[in-house]
């Protein structure tokens, strides 16, 4: 007769209670995964909301100090001050930056950073002149620059260029609130933009109206706020 010992006894695979333990552990792990991943968007949104903030705030800020349009004064006014650089406005009263130069060195974007470089109230070389490569880069890689009479927005607006569109929704909602059941804000309220290709410049009259939907809208989004 033959006897079967404990010891020679071989467990054939994993019981369904090691099993489950593993699935809990691979859940925990997917969800730790997932969270992160949440929390890295929901930073660079901050970032992009607190950028867009920042220029704004520094473009008010210039305007009670010097009681002037940052980027309007004549190049003589701000070298006058002691500034370096050499790049002025034509004093017009009136920001001369138009939709399409909002990324590029048209019009007087450069002479609008030369002032608020200069005058403290934004970082960078004050005397750089190729506005594109020394542009305020936005947290998700894309550009910070100024444009007039954006999507439909009276004045000077400050944009960020290169949003996907979870980013842009997040804008969106930080700036101008919760979206309606339609989730289509795009085209009203103090935030708008539009798809497009990377950097894409904004445009002059009111976006189409468009939902922020992930799975169908996959190019990039500029993002715009009246200042």
């Amino acid at each position: 007769m033959n006897y079967i010992t404990p010891m020679s006894r071989k467990q054939a695979g994993f019981t369904l209670v090691e099993i489950a333990i593993v699935l809990v552990i691979i859940g925990l792990l997917l969800g730790g995964v997932l969270k992160g991943q949440e929390m890295i968007e929901n930073a660079r949104i901050k970032s992009v909301v607190g950028d867009m903030n920042g220029v704004a705030a520094a473009f008010n800020g210039y305007v009670d100090r010097y009681r002037a349009l940052p980027g309007d004064e004549t190049a003589p006014t701000m070298t006058a001050r002691g500034w370096a650089g050499a790049l002025g406005g034509n004093a017009n009263g009136a920001l001369g930056i138009t939709p399409g130069q909002a990324f590029t060195n048209g019009g007087e974007q450069g002479a609008m950073w030369r002032a608020l470089r200069a005058a403290g109230l934004a970082s960078g070389d004050p005397a750089a002149t190729a506005v594109q490569a020394n542009l305020p880069r936005a947290g998700t890689g894309g550009f910070i620059g100024v444009a007039n009479g954006v999507y439909g927005m009276p004045g000077p607006a400050v944009c960020a260029s290169n949003l996907t569109t979870k980013q842009a929704a997040g804008v969106d909602t930080s700036i101008d609130g919760p979206l309606p059941a339609s989730n289509i804000g795009n085209g009203q309220g103090n935030a708008r933009g539009a798809t497009g290709a990377a950097n894409l410049a904004p445009i002059v009259g009111a976006p189409a109206n468009q939902v922020y939907d992930e799975t169908v809208i996959v190019t990039n989004w500029t993002m715009c706020r009246k200042m």
